[in-house]
């Protein structure tokens, strides 16, 4: 899992924000459920109490997960990314060279992606693919379910 995570500042502490709302509401929430099913008595046939304890354990490894995307992430100052090129925060406007039919994203950093609005992570294999290039270049990049074709028809940053 190494690498840096690039992310806006705004993604960045929403995950911090994300994170402490786990650790200090929710993480309390169940050691306190836990306790009361403790007090039922037997644990062994205490569904209840084991319920709790499955689901502390998710979210403790859900916490661990997204403290280690902020160990590692790589905040991204929007004003030196090249405005000429596919570069982070980019929304490009591509043709697919074997659908003929034109598609928008915009690559974004981790806690922002949302592919049904068309936001795709820029280390997914398309944000990979698409990263320095300028318009009227075209790229194949591999996916898991073949190969796409694109050319570049517009940049654009907001």
């Amino acid at each position: 899992m190494g690498g840096s995570i690039p992310m806006t500042r705004e993604a960045y502490q929403r995950k911090r924000d994300e994170v402490e709302h786990m650790e200090k509401v929710q993480m309390p929430e169940i050691a306190e459920k836990i306790a009361t099913a403790r007090e039922e008595g037997d644990l062994k046939e205490n569904a209840e109490y084991h319920a709790q304890r499955e689901a502390q354990g998710m979210l403790q490894a859900k916490i661990n997960q997204i403290k280690g995307d902020l160990s590692r992430a790589q905040i991204i100052d929007m004003s030196n990314v090249p405005k000429d090129e596919v570069a982070f925060g980019a929304t490009v406007k591509v043709l697919d060279l074997d659908f003929d039919d034109e598609e928008e994203m915009t690559l974004v950093g981790s806690g922002d992606e949302d592919y049904d609005a068309g936001k795709y992570l820029i280390t997914s294999p398309i944000g990979q693919g698409l990263l320095g290039k300028k318009v009227g270049e075209e790229v194949e990049i591999e996916v898991p379910s073949g190969t796409l074709k694109f050319k570049v028809l517009e940049i654009r940053y907001e």
